[in-house]
């Protein structure tokens, strides 16, 4: 690769792969490189910031790791290695500084307390390496400090592999590609990393490859193939989409219909559940609303049920604890609400609940006991992107947070005792014959 250093050629030794090579061209804001492991992430992130530092003079660019200890064996080393002659590192200022200027400081991330600490900081290019393991939190701060007043690019380059607390927003951006209002498309791209991809590695260490294959099957595809589908730590890694999601039309005729949600000032998970007379459960609506008070919140719930019948609805206990503020409970603001169902408390036990959902996922004869609706979005998102506790084996994990709403209600839900319908049958049609009429009858 060639680039310029104060008007002269510099080479940057190193032949790139294509997906390397769509990198390095990539001029979105946001460019992810990503999927499976021993792709060449970390040796194109190195060259496409070294090659930007060289191209622009005083450019801040800020290099970010969950730790300190992995920045240094991952990328300062070889930083040094690659470039000795051409940076100077700095052990007391944490960055590695070019002869135009241009800066590279080295920075860590290891959870959310960290990031607070970059606010306020201006760079003209973030790198963010290993993005998966950092939360949707700290992602939105590093953007915020993606400005400045000069004429040079901004832009953010990140590079992920499936799993971690921050597989469900990379993928949502990247993968999946599902925007928010003040999200724009363009300013989003993704390649897609595979370890076939880096002729070097598989020509070199054959072994590596072998290895990948031997690992279990799900940690194989995503480290392998690079599936964000599957990944080692998901907390439902029964859940399958081609097997779990139907169209609203499958929801049989006779049910019964009750409401499950959860509901946090930081989001309500609202969700309207079906009963089918054989015991099955269907999510065939929700109402994922976030900033909502206990009345809005019962008014959206409430709007769920319109035009169906609806038995109750099963939420948080914390709801009927009595408010400090008003001395009144969450119950009964959200159940004086018009059209909202009798409400009663969930059983809201984390571990015999979470065993219950995990027993409607299990197929039976190949077809689960519950089905999502593709009308509930939220929930099909969140459920594969649950994580487990760390610290409790049969719990999952409260990060990240944005993710764990859903999977609350809908535990809610299969923990409620309600009753399945009785289909009742046609009646026969047939014709009374005709009654003989008498003015003396």
């Amino acid at each position: 690769m060639l680039t310029e250093n104060n008007g002269e050629k510099v080479l940057i030794s190193g032949k790139p792969t294509p997906k390397q090579k769509l990198f390095f061209d990539s001029r979105a804001r946001f460019t992810a490189y990503g999927g499976a492991r021993g792709g060449g992430k970390s040796w194109a992130l190195r060259r496409k910031l070294v090659a930007m530092c060289l191209r622009y003079e005083e450019l801040r660019c800020l290099l970010v790791r969950r730790t300190l200890p992995e920045l240094r064996s991952n990328h300062v080393i070889p930083f040094l290695r690659e470039y000795g002659e051409l940076v100077k590192y700095s052990e007391s200022e944490k960055s590695l500084s070019f002869p135009n200027g241009s800066k590279i400081y080295l920075g860590y991330c290891s959870c959310d307390r960290d990031v607070l600490r970059y606010q306020g900081q201006e760079y003209d290019v973030i790198a963010i390496d290993e993005a998966t393991q950092m939360s949707e939190f700290r992602f939105s701060i590093f953007k915020a400090c993606l400005r400045g007043t000069t004429n040079r690019p901004r832009r953010m380059y990140l590079t992920c592999n499936p799993g971690g607390i921050g597989h469900a927003w990379v993928k949502r951006l990247f993968v999946d590609r599902e925007f928010r209002e003040d999200e724009r498309p363009e300013d989003y791209a993704f390649i897609q990393a595979l370890v076939f991809d880096n002729e070097t590695l598989v020509k070199t260490d054959p072994e590596y490859v072998s290895s990948l294959r031997t690992l279990p099957e799900r940690l194989r595809e995503a480290w392998l193939y690079g599936k964000w589908d599957v990944f080692e730590g998901q907390f439902f890694p029964e859940f399958d989409e081609r097997k779990h999601v139907c169209a609203p039309t499958d929801i049989p005729d006779y049910v019964t219909y009750f409401l499950s949600f959860d509901y946090g000032f930081d989001m309500l998970a609202a969700y309207l559940i079906a009963l089918d007379t054989e015991g099955n459960l269907y999510a065939v609506a929700e109402r994922c609303v976030s900033g909502l008070t206990l009345k809005e919140a019962g008014e959206a719930v409430a709007a769920l049920c319109r035009g169906r019948q609806v038995q109750f609805a099963v939420a948080s206990p914390d709801l009927w604890n009595r408010r400090q503020d008003s001395g009144r409970s969450g119950f009964e603001i959200m159940q004086a609400v018009t059209g909202m169902p009798p409400m009663l408390p969930a059983d809201n036990r984390r571990i015999p609940g979470w065993r219950m959902l995990k027993q409607y996922l299990s197929a039976k004869d190949g077809s689960p006991y519950i089905r999502i609706s593709r009308d509930c979005p939220e929930l099909i998102r969140c459920l594969p992107a649950l994580l487990f506790d760390s610290s409790k084996s049969e719990d999952a994990s409260s990060e990240p947070h944005s993710v764990t709403h859903s999977p609350e209600a809908l535990r809610y839900a299969v923990m409620s005792r309600c009753t399945p319908p009785v289909e009742r049958e046609a009646p026969p049609f047939f014709i009374l014959p005709r009654k003989k009429v008498s003015f003396f009858d």
